[in-house]
């Protein structure tokens, strides 16, 4: 196998450093050395390349195209080193990637995420927002929260947090206004559906209502999140998980009034089945926080 012909990897550091923050001096700032320190490394890089990587007057250097070029191949490589350093490192703090779905986020788990917070102050849990299947080969998160309406990966260490529950959910001025009694009473009433779970109604009313013949033309939107505010606004009835409107039910902006039913569906946390003690602390304090969130009544609202 031939060997790598690379130059210095702390020139190529200082480059990248300076080329992602825009001044030399921030690069120094990162990397914990001087900001000539920095400058010598690039123009080190410059000759051994035999091309300009920066432009234009020392108080606002700009990138040449091979410098452009160049970092972008970079940034992707250190992403990767870094990646696959803390895939195998088993460290107590810092950095923790988290994928969850969006609504998920806003609705369970950012207002609960103090607590955890307040126990490990050390660990910064960085979320991202994902609905796509869990694949940690392709992707650099250490813990995903999901349902289970598909596939978890076989080797993951799963954690299962509660069994969802939908229900039919609406602004309390609506509801007093529409007089629901019965899910026949939604005949004619203004629905709220999302791109995400567009099968959301006719499962429900199938499940609850026993097939209640209901018009189920409404508005559509195409996050859970903004059918939820316009349900909250009083723009119609949406149906959602309890988990996710749990909050909204308990201080009045929301009532349910034919209650939950399970959807048989879960959530679930999984993380990468190399030990990480971050990830195992998250996933163990998700499993604390389930359980105290209380289950639905019915009639819930």
């Amino acid at each position: 196998m031939a060997s790598r012909r690379l130059p210095s990897l702390n020139a190529l550091a200082a480059f990248e450093a300076a080329a992602r923050l825009g001044r030399m001096t921030l690069a120094a700032e990162e990397l914990a050395v001087t900001h000539g320190a920095i400058s010598r490394q690039v123009r080190h890089l410059e000759e051994v390349l035999g091309v300009r990587l920066f432009e234009g007057p020392k108080n606002a250097l700009r990138l040449t195209d091979a410098g452009r070029t160049l970092v972008t191949h970079l940034t992707a490589g250190f992403d990767h080193l870094e990646f696959g350093v803390r895939a195998v490192a088993d460290e107590e703090n810092g950095a923790l990637d988290v994928s969850c779905t969006g609504t998920f986020s806003m609705r369970w788990l950012i207002p609960r995420l103090y607590r955890f917070q307040e126990a490990h102050p050390d660990i910064e849990v960085r979320l991202s927002a994902s609905y796509a299947p869990v694949d940690f080969a392709r992707h650099r998160y250490e813990v995903a929260i999901r349902l289970t309406d598909h596939l978890m990966p076989s080797e993951a260490a799963t954690t299962p947090l509660f069994a969802e529950s939908v229900g039919p959910v609406l602004a309390p001025a609506l509801a007093a206004r529409l007089g629901l009694k019965d899910p026949g009473d939604l005949k004619g009433a203004p629905l709220l559906h999302t791109v995400t779970r567009r099968y959301a109604w006719p499962d429900w009313l199938a499940r609850a209502a026993g097939g209640a013949r209901v018009d189920l033309s409404g508005t559509e939107y195409e996050h859970f999140y903004y059918m939820l505010e316009a349900a909250t606004a009083g723009l119609g009835i949406g149906i959602a998980p309890w988990q996710l409107v749990i909050d909204d039910i308990q201080a009045g902006r929301l009532v349910a009034p034919f209650g939950f039913i399970p959807s048989g569906m879960d959530y679930v946390a999984v993380r990468r089945p190399q030990r990480s003690r971050k990830a195992q602390a998250f996933c163990a304090w998700l499993e604390t926080e389930a359980a105290r969130t209380p289950m639905p009544t019915s009639p819930a609202g």
